[in-house]
């Protein structure tokens, strides 16, 4: 019998954080699922701790060649699950034990995708900034209204994977996670699936989004913003009857905003980042 929910998890060179996020999952007090770790050639533990998951039935682990970027694995995994619901969760985020009954619960006739609120927690999963995310878009909204607010709001509205659930086929028809937008594989892929129906927000923090120095360096930073104002002009191209060349210079000039902001948290917090005490 197909499980109600795949909880896929793309992982590399999580060993540190790997077994929290695992257990995690497996703490869901929703317990239709199926769980699918692939392994992305971690040179760290990461295997190993990844063992003791095996005992329960609904976890299968699988390896995916090194290479192909973030893109590959997140494909790898997701092309792995059955369930007519998904939720992918990288390798070192957290959910809380809530997360996918709430969520489900929140599918109806219409709805591709909903997302919760989360916190955002340093290395040791302790919060830095509590309950963000969602940004005005609770309850159920027409996709192509999510997707004009987000781009207006020059960052992700909708979170990491973790804050999210997808309808898989949905997913499947629009081609999967993105494979171009290196930074913005997660925001890129909502939208193609919110172009094909609803979006409901749930304004809780349900998850945990992991900071780490990497995700906030000044260079990605930079980068991020010229990907996001590049993705925003596209979708003008593509969509103009969802999203205007007001949206997009609005949308532009806040990511630019938001990059700085980014610089600013990473000088004040990039110990907790890394988990370095002196």
């Amino acid at each position: 019998m197909t499980a109600r929910v795949s909880i896929v998890v793309p992982a590399f060179n999580n060993a540190e954080h790997i077994e929290a996020t695992m257990r995690s999952i497996i703490a869901q007090s929703f317990t239709d699922l199926e769980i699918i770790v692939a392994d992305h050639g971690s040179t760290d533990a990461t295997v190993a701790r990844l063992q003791q998951f095996l005992a329960d039935p609904r976890v299968t682990l699988l390896q995916t060649e090194a290479g192909g970027g973030a893109a590959r694995n997140w494909n790898r995994v997701t092309d792995a699950a059955t369930a007519p619901l998904l939720k992918l969760v990288c390798g070192d985020d957290l959910l809380y034990p809530d997360i996918v009954a709430r969520q489900v619960a929140a599918f109806d006739d219409g709805v591709v995708l909903v997302a919760s609120g989360r916190d955002i927690v340093d290395a040791r999963a302790k919060p830095v900034f509590r309950n963000r995310g969602i940004n005005g878009l609770a309850g159920r909204r027409r996709g192509g209204f999510a997707v004009r607010r987000t781009v207006r709001d020059g960052l992700n509205s909708f979170g990491e994977p973790a804050c999210v659930m997808i309808r898989r086929s949905v997913l499947q028809s629009v081609g999967g996670w993105a494979h171009d937008e290196q930074y913005l594989i997660d925001e890129a892929t909502y939208v193609k699936v919110l172009f094909e129906g609803d979006f409901v927000g749930i304004p809780v923090a349900l998850a945990a989004f992991r900071l780490s120095a990497e995700q906030w360096s000044v260079r990605l930073g930079r980068d991020q913003a010229s990907q996001a104002t590049a993705f925003h002009r596209a979708l003008l191209a593509r969509r103009p009857d969802v999203v205007s060349r007001s949206d997009v210079r609005i949308g532009n000039l806040r990511a630019r905003v938001n990059a700085v902001s980014r610089r600013a948290v990473y000088a004040l917090l990039g110990q907790r980042m890394t988990g370095v005490t002196e």
